[in-house]
């Protein structure tokens, strides 16, 4: 049997991951793809913003799947490849601190996969202030520098900023994720497999799951005043008038959207643990006034 095609997308936390996907999963290819999800955090929220159908998607466990390589990732891919009729590509969303370098070579150790390549999506409003962080730096500039292509999300790709970039990969194709053709997306530039794996620090996970409904405007309060270094919030809400409302939070970006209101609230933060902890997001998000006064 031809071995299936392997792309793994990966990229810091809000780069824009999921919403690349979701391009990839709505286009008009006919192929049909499957999708690993590895987030980490209690709650895999990722999964649940996926267009893809239920049966086209694999959570794999929660936690940091790049740092262990353990047997979970393996297990989901020998589901995969038992699949009949199997899948004709498969795209691995890596989580926002992994190392794709590293997810990408179980596609050397499983004969029956081709590897397809690395996407990496890059905040170009976040980036510059993400490699000057001496924590973070590595880890952003080692999720740029094992990509063969490096797609821009949220800003356009201005000279400077694709001189910056170009001179962290001097080989990746540069472009923007609104205009990245998407047959490149499932078949990347074909690099090196065998990458420098980068380390990255201690981060610590906060997640919150409840029935009341909360109030648009005190949520977004809250947000603004969340406890210094939770950068990544995440999460599907109960809205007070029967509505829904979709968070996402990336450092200094917040935007809450609508959709059908979820049976119940859930929200995960990320943070680096040597300037958050699970306690003050539960005491924070305790005494946030989220119900309308």
């Amino acid at each position: 049997m031809t071995p299936l095609p392997m792309t793994v997308i990966g990229g810091y936390l809000g780069a824009g991951k999921t919403t690349l996907i979701n391009r990839v999963l709505s286009g008009d290819h006919g192929l049909r793809i499957l999708v690993l999800v590895n987030d980490f955090g209690a709650i895999n929220i990722d999964a649940d913003l996926l267009v893809s159908a239920k049966e086209d998607t694999i959570e794999l466990a929660n936690g940091c799947v790049c740092c262990t390589m353990g047997a979970d990732l393996f297990l989901a891919v020998g589901d995969v490849l038992d699949r009949r009729p199997r899948p004709d590509h498969l795209i691995i969303e890596a989580s926002g601190i992994a190392d794709p370098a590293r997810i990408a070579n179980v596609a050397q150790a499983e004969p029956d996969l081709d590897y397809a390549g690395i996407v990496t999506v890059v905040d170009g409003q976040q980036v510059q202030a993400l490699c000057a962080d001496p924590l973070i730096a590595p880890q952003v500039l080692g999720q740029i520098a094992c990509g063969d292509i490096i797609a821009v999300s949220k800003c356009d790709l201005s000279p400077a900023l694709r001189q910056t970039l170009s001179g962290l990969n001097t080989t990746a194709v540069l472009t923007r994720t609104q205009d990245l053709n998407i047959a490149q997306v499932l078949i990347a530039p074909q690099g090196p497999i065998d990458l420098p794996q980068t380390p990255h620090p201690a981060y610590t996970k906060w997640s919150f799951t409840g029935p009341d409904p909360v109030d648009r405007t005190a949520l977004q309060a809250a947000l603004r005043a969340r406890p210094e270094g939770l950068f990544r919030v995440k999460g599907q809400l109960r809205g007070l008038d029967g509505s829904g409302l979709l968070v996402q939070v990336a450092g200094r970006d917040i935007d809450i959207g609508d959709i059908e209101q979820p049976a119940q609230s859930q929200l995960v933060g990320i943070g680096l643990a040597t300037k958050l902890s699970a306690k003050a997001c539960d005491l924070w998000w305790t005494k946030s006034a989220l119900r309308k006064q």
